[in-house]
């Protein structure tokens, strides 16, 4: 099976205060990938960031006021269920996430149920350093344990997965500070879902502020090992979604 096998996948974008980048985006998304459906998920932005989504030609999401990234992903898997996609993928609104690499992240489905786009897997030249690498590295080794396979990316945002990941995304996909990334992934594995990783380029953002100032790196240490512990401590997901059939 390749990811051309589903019938219907969906790009879902999460967007917070991205006017100077979103159409880009979009633009860049529809004109890479013709046959996929976009969906902007608009994070309560203060700016227009919905109607120059709108206006490059994706779906635009509204959400009435700023609920982080697991807010808005969790909107944009609602969504995608209602509306009967088979697999979906996230990909930044900064321009960040090369669009030529989503059907190499989309492949990684054949053998998977959740696909991680890796950016320290030995292609490109994506680094960081300080902090943010030390709890990186020890992020991705517990993970790794817990998937019983080798993970290099465990915060990458570029992800996809298939329906029944969506499926136990409906119920369980946190939306604290870290959750959609590292909370999310536990969860999945403890429900049963499996994970791979692809590698893939990151690119400068092409517009817009960064979300994580330098000054704050040294902060992203304490934050990622207490999300892991919460992860780590939640109870094992129970009920229909989380033995959700694909």
């Amino acid at each position: 099976m390749s990811w051309a096998s589903f019938d219907r996948v969906l790009v879902i974008v999460p967007a917070w205060n991205e006017a100077e980048a979103v159409g880009g985006t979009v633009r860049e998304i529809r004109s890479t990938l013709p046959t996929i459906d976009v969906l902007v998920v608009d994070d309560g932005s203060k700016d227009n960031t919905a109607d120059v989504a709108e206006a490059a030609g994706a779906t635009v999401l509204r959400l009435p006021f700023n609920l982080g990234v697991g807010g808005a992903m969790r909107a944009g898997f609602t969504y995608a269920v209602r509306c009967g996609y088979d697999a979906v993928i996230q990909v930044d609104a900064d321009g960040q996430h090369d669009p030529r690499d989503v059907e190499r992240v989309l492949e990684g489905l054949q053998n998977a149920d959740i696909s991680i786009g890796a950016r320290f897997a030995d292609r490109g030249s994506y680094e960081v350093g300080g902090p943010r690498k030390w709890a990186m590295v020890v992020l991705a080794k517990t993970i790794s344990r817990l998937a019983k396979t080798h993970l290099t990316d465990v915060t990458s945002g570029f992800r996809a997965a298939n329906r029944k990941a969506l499926m136990q995304y409906l119920d369980h996909y946190p939306t604290e500070y870290l959750g959609d990334t590292i909370d999310s992934l536990v969860v999945a594995l403890r429900s049963g879902c499996s994970v791979t990783q692809v590698p893939v380029e990151m690119r400068e953002r092409q517009g817009g502020t960064p979300s994580h100032a330098p000054v704050k790196a040294a902060l992203y240490l304490g934050r990622s090992g207490f999300a892991l512990l919460f992860a780590l401590v939640r109870k094992r997901p129970s009920g229909p979604n989380a033995r959700a059939e694909s």
